[in-house]
């Protein structure tokens, strides 16, 4: 499965994706400047050309604007890893856009039936699982409508969501 692919079935969901992130980083290769720049100065530079960014704001923005709903939860490890500082400082651009965001240190998922990998979770019913290489490169993307993968899925989101800290009260370490 594509990223486009991806991209249209987020499009094409009727009432809410989920988004729930696992890693302490990943390498996007149409980020790596800003991480550059973003860890060289300490600072997210809302005013570098991002049109990867552009692209995800119109997109999220043409799925909430009609009612959609699109959270994202992030387990992460604390002290944040630089590429979490960095997709921290930049989550404005996420929220801006329509999406919900929240925050779980990962000392209090020990106790959550997690997937292997992070994912999409569309409507409920169609599973999308971002499978990384070690070093946080996109090796590939399963699709699944697998009822027992769909509701780990959403049964590991929804728990995840309902103890994470939405991002304008999350103060990271």
């Amino acid at each position: 499965m594509t990223a486009a692919e991806r991209e249209a079935l987020l499009r094409q969901c009727e009432r809410e994706a989920v988004h729930l992130e696992m890693r302490d980083g990943y390498a996007i290769d149409s980020e790596a400047e800003r991480v550059r720049r973003f860890l060289t100065t300490g600072r997210y530079d809302h005013t570098m050309p991002a049109p990867d960014r552009q692209h995800w704001q119109e997109l999220v923005g043409g799925v909430t604007s009609t009612g959609r709903q699109l959270r994202r939860a992030r387990i992460v490890s604390e002290p944040l890893s630089d590429y979490i500082r960095y997709s921290y400082a930049g989550t404005s651009v996420n929220i801006a856009a329509g999406e919900e965001i929240r925050w779980l240190p990962r000392g209090l998922a020990s106790g959550i039936a997690l997937p292997g990998n992070d994912f999409w979770l569309f409507d409920g019913t169609t599973a999308v699982f971002n499978v990384f290489s070690g070093d946080g490169r996109i090796v590939e993307r399963q699709l699944t409508t697998d009822s027992e993968a769909v509701e780990l899925c959403r049964a590991a989101f929804e728990r995840v969501w309902s103890i994470a800290i939405p991002h304008a009260i999350y103060e990271p370490h």
